[in-house]
């Protein structure tokens, strides 16, 4: 704060939290401590950078009186974050009564004999606000960790992988019992095939040697045909099968 004889200025720093391509505002507090009306008047070295509002005005006695200053938006940032802007705040006694639009640039003139009283103030860039950290939340009691929920995972993942080696296991079994079964009937089958072809040769044999016979012996072909038609249905029926 500036204790001057006719104003107090506050703050003495313009601090704005710079980020590009941005507006950025700061505010003065000018304090009247006299029983006479002040005229102030704002200056700065970058006129086309900064916006002031209100730039010129008067303080009524034992009041106070706001100063918007703006910074337009920059699309580059000073090296190392360093400012050399200023401003400069001029004071003087303004007749009684007087208003803003009283105000001339004379009233600011040291030559004139006035006394001007000044107050310099410096800008100052501070880094944008950070976004908070996001905060892990803690889990209610009672509520499963997740480490519990990892070993019941594993268990279900054991469980299903023990089921599927099981069914396949015993799908194997069963795989390796069909082939089995399909082994043993082939060989059966192959041994009714040669059983049969030995009993056609006999049968064969046994009906050439009953043609040299007497007609007696007629009786006894007709009975070895049935046995060759019944020994042929068997064979067909073991080999459909």
């Amino acid at each position: 704060m500036s204790t001057g004889e006719l104003l107090n200025v506050e703050p003495l720093e313009l601090k704005f939290p710079f980020e590009l391509k941005k507006q950025i505002s700061c505010s003065l507090l000018l304090l009247n401590k006299t029983d006479n009306h002040v005229a102030f008047k704002v200056k700065t070295t970058n006129p086309k950078k900064y916006c002031v509002r209100p730039n010129t005005g008067v303080v009524m006695p034992r009041s106070t009186c706001d100063v918007i200053v703006t910074m337009q938006a920059q699309k580059e940032a000073p090296p190392d974050m360093v400012c050399k802007d200023k401003f400069l705040l001029q004071s003087v006694v303004a007749t009684p009564g007087a208003a803003a639009k009283d105000i001339t640039p004379e009233m600011f003139s040291k030559q004139s004999g006035r006394v001007v009283e000044e107050c310099k103030l410096k800008v100052i860039y501070l880094p944008p606000p950070q976004p908070p950290s996001p905060v892990l939340e803690e889990p209610d009691e009672g509520a499963p960790s997740p480490k519990v929920s990892f070993t019941d995972n594993r268990t279900t993942n054991i469980s299903s992988t023990s089921e599927v080696s099981r069914q396949y296991a015993d799908s194997h079994d069963n795989s390796a019992q069909v082939r089995s079964l399909i082994s043993k009937l082939t060989d059966e089958k192959n041994a009714a095939v040669q059983q049969s072809k030995k009993i056609r040769q006999e049968m064969e044999l046994l009906t050439r040697g009953g043609n040299n016979k007497s007609q007696g012996g007629g009786g006894a072909s007709i009975i070895i045909v049935i046995i060759i038609a019944l020994i042929g249905l068997v064979t067909g029926y073991l080999l459909n099968n």
